[in-house]
């Protein structure tokens, strides 16, 4: 297990979001991502909600922000050293951001990011 800051972590979120290509993360529209200190029970490392660019209507206009939610307790749980964590976060970070795309985690297999 590592212990690091949650300041620690979200740096490395932040980190790995700056290394999605630019034209990708232009595209990311109406999506917070955040961190959650504690994460839930279970093996989850992240967790998108919201509806994907790719289903996106013209009813979406006035539906709230999509979430990606990234679990520092389970990252740092299954890590047992700093840079695994650096290369979970980031991980994590892309497939997340690949369902905002709409991209299914059988893709995301295929392209090496589940």
């Amino acid at each position: 297990m590592v212990t690091m800051s949650v300041e620690q972590f979200e740096a490395l979120v932040t980190d790995a979001l700056d290394g999605i290509p630019p034209d990708l993360g232009a595209n990311m529209e109406n999506v917070a991502v955040v961190v959650d200190e504690l994460s839930p029970p279970g093996p989850l490392l992240g967790l998108y909600e919201g509806i994907p660019l790719t289903k996106r209507g013209n009813s979406y206009m006035s539906a709230v922000p999509d979430r990606i939610t990234i679990y520092m307790a389970t990252i740092c749980s299954a890590c047992t050293t700093d840079q695994e964590v650096v290369d979970m976060v980031r991980k994590t970070v892309v497939h997340e951001v690949g369902h905002h795309f709409g991209i299914d985690d059988r893709r995301l297999k295929e392209l090496g990011w589940a």
